[in-house]
């Protein structure tokens, strides 16, 4: 009986030992599958439409708070900038007012062929005066001639008797492309009228500084109130150049943001992209003055 009973305690503690030991590797399994996850971490660069630039780097300063591995760096230059540079490999993401295909002409037409798009948001544009003139709307067809050197006073298009100082982007720029196939239907502008600037902040300041000024920028610059003082946003066709404008059909003269990808976008250029289209920086891109793609017909 005695040895029976020293048999039977034997057992229960085999098992009981046992089954500690694979509650043991239980535990053990469960902590290593927490340790190796995916930590996102590189560092990509992202140039291109100076339009789209303030809310690429809200929305990478966001992700850099939530991966600290990770470094994006977010560049403007103007959309044809952008995607010269990440078809040719420079850069990982190529910021875009414009589809590629309209602006990487001639001898870059080629270059589009490698190029995948992402359209992020839409942001919608208006034409601003300096606030001194007394001018609060205008026809597409006013305004093209305006920038073919057809109308050179105010007074010509109900204004007061002042000359017009155009000012233009450069070449490279989403925006005047946008500009041009929105509000030119497809018509150049006059060379040697006014004067270029290469970048959204440098047009905002030229056109609160000079008396006569006419130019055309995105609505996300006005978010700020500040921003609006010595400038005249105008209606178009008359319309307002408003997001519910845009959403509902009336207004025009916007365009998709897209984010391009020489190839498919993959590792941290895949991570960031897919964060900008998020419900996560959606708040982000209607606080910001942009518009959610949703919200667009």
């Amino acid at each position: 009986m005695k040895k029976r009973s020293i048999k039977v305690l034997t057992s229960v503690l085999a098992i009981t030992l046992i089954g500690g030991v694979f509650v043991g590797c239980g535990n053990n399994t469960k902590k290593d599958s927490i340790n190796t996850g995916k930590e996102i971490s590189g560092s990509i660069t992202a140039s291109g439409s100076s339009a789209l630039q303030p809310l690429a780097k809200a929305a990478a300063d966001m992700f850099m708070q939530k991966h600290v591995k990770a470094t994006i760096n977010v560049q403007g230059g103007g959309s044809g900038t952008g995607l010269s540079q990440v078809a040719q490999g420079a850069v990982d993401i190529g910021n875009s007012d414009v589809v590629a295909e309209k602006k990487l002409k001639g001898d870059k037409a080629a270059l589009a062929k490698d190029l995948v798009d992402h359209k992020v948001c839409g942001i919608g544009f208006a034409i601003v005066l300096n606030e001194g003139i007394q001018v609060d709307s205008l026809t597409k067809v006013q305004i093209q001639d305006i920038f073919q050197g057809k109308i050179t006073n105010w007074k010509e298009v109900g204004g007061q008797d002042l000359k017009i100082e155009v000012i233009n982007r450069g070449k490279s720029s989403g925006t005047r492309a946008t500009f041009v196939e929105k509000v030119m239907d497809g018509k150049e502008e006059a060379d040697g009228i006014g004067t270029t600037q290469d970048s959204s902040g440098a047009v905002q300041k030229s056109v609160q500084a000079t008396n006569g000024a006419i130019s055309y920028l995105a609505l996300s610059y006005f978010v700020n109130e500040d921003a609006k003082k010595g400038i005249k946003l105008i209606k178009l066709d008359g319309s307002e150049p408003t997001i519910k404008s845009i959403a509902a059909g009336k207004y025009t003269f916007w365009a998709y943001e897209h984010m391009y990808t020489k190839g498919k976008a993959s590792g941290l250029t895949k991570e960031f992209i897919d964060f900008m289209m998020s419900e996560e920086v959606a708040p982000i891109i209607e606080k910001k003055g942009y518009i959610p793609a949703s919200a667009l017909k």
